[in-house]
């Protein structure tokens, strides 16, 4: 039950509680102000009619004994009035040693507390009904407002930081959308502050580093060449990785859109990858409409993981516009698939050191580029060992 729809009943049984208490004390207080009016009436008619029987002239005084109680408050030689059953009224006095009484029918009264009744009921029902109206308007538009904040909420948690609520007013949620609107914009700043530091990191290590890749290459062959050289192009690919992160982060390229056959991308990336005894295989070809640069970067940075954290051999199947790269290592841990599913690959983060898995910047940039294009990336475990990442380049299209 959401949250409109127990506002709504809680004002309308709130209305309705209200609506029957007044009533009720409107129906008390007129019964007691009406039999009060009756009475002293009737009283004034015994009054007058005890003259005129007194006078000699013929009157509706009634003789005998009237109703117990009416006969115990005039015993004590009092004028008294006594409504019986609710239905008569009676009036009674002593005079010359008897007992003398007058009585009518109460029915008009009767009458007159059931129609204010039925109108008190009419117009009680009615502003129940209204105020039900009411409150179910005012609840549906809290409501509305609410699941607006959550709605940007979510999609701030998915990483759209131009999200805003647009929060209007003075009230609680109000101020709750203010608050959310103002940690969105900190946040955005501190990321874009982050990214900034970060790209003019990887810019200034660029020159000194290409210069100790060029300064590697002019030494003398040997194993402690080989060795500088390798880590100085390892470095050198970190700093490009940074940089791209950094660009993917920031939106600075819009991706073009070209149609080329899904096979003969991935057999450019596996080329580019760099990896030997990759095998790919084309199980149905097709053309899908996307940026050929990202896509074989993706391709090249799985496959590279792939040669890294598995084992071969490494299995590049495309299937229309599916691509899938397998390993037949020991897969992706548990911790880390879940991870993977759910928030997608994290920078630098490690899985399992005993299983030799971790994630580094290729996977990240590989979803990265992923979300550019629009396209599917997942990630899994094949039932008879290895890592899984299925890339599908038609999914914006469904």
């Amino acid at each position: 039950m959401g949250l409109r729809v127990k506002l709504g009943l809680v004002i309308a049984g709130m209305s309705v509680f209200v609506a029957a208490v007044l009533g009720l004390l409107v129906h008390t207080r007129t019964a007691a102000v009406t039999l009060d009016a009756a009475r002293r009436a009737l009283d004034a008619e015994l009054t007058t009619t005890l003259l005129r029987h007194q006078e000699g002239q013929d009157t509706p005084l009634g003789t005998g004994p009237p109703p117990a109680p009416l006969a115990e408050a005039v015993g004590r030689g009092t004028r008294a009035t006594y409504l019986a059953d609710g239905t008569v009224l009676w009036a009674a006095t002593v005079a010359g040693g008897e007992v003398l009484w007058l009585r009518r029918s109460y029915a008009p009264e009767n009458a007159q507390l059931a129609r204010l009744d039925w109108i008190l009921l009419r117009s009680g029902a009615a502003a129940a009904v209204l105020a039900s109206g009411v409150g179910f308007a005012v609840a549906g538009g809290l409501s509305r407002r609410i699941r607006t904040v959550a709605r940007t909420a979510a999609r701030i948690t998915e990483g759209d930081l131009s999200a805003r609520v647009g929060a209007r007013g003075r009230d609680e949620v109000a101020a709750v959308g203010a608050a959310l609107d103002q940690m969105a914009d900190t946040l955005r700043a501190r990321l874009e502050a982050e990214r900034r530091v970060t790209a003019d990191i990887a810019h200034e290590l660029r020159t000194p580093v290409t210069g100790l890749v060029a300064a590697a290459g002019l030494l003398p062959p040997g194993r402690p060449a080989e060795l500088v050289r390798d880590s100085a192009a390892t470095l050198r690919r970190l700093i490009e990785d940074v940089l791209e992160v950094a660009r993917l982060d920031s939106s600075a390229e819009t991706p073009v859109r070209e149609e080329r056959p899904a096979g003969v991308l991935a057999r450019r990336a596996v080329a580019a990858s760099g990896v030997v005894g990759v095998e790919v295989v084309v199980a149905g070809d097709a053309e899908v409409e996307t940026d050929p640069r990202r896509v074989e970067r993706i391709l090249a940075n799985l496959v590279t993981n792939a040669a890294r954290h598995g084992a071969p051999p490494i299995l590049v199947t495309v299937e229309g516009a599916v691509v899938t790269v397998r390993d037949h290592g020991p897969g992706f841990p548990e911790e880390m698939l879940a991870t993977l599913r759910e928030y997608g690959p994290q920078r630098f983060g490690v899985g399992s050191a005993a299983r030799g898995v971790g994630v580094g910047l290729g996977l990240t940039i590989a979803a990265g580029q992923a979300r550019a294009l629009d396209a599917d990336l997942t990630f899994g475990n094949a039932s008879d060992g290895g890592a899984v990442v299925r890339l599908d380049l038609g999914h914006g299209k469904r």
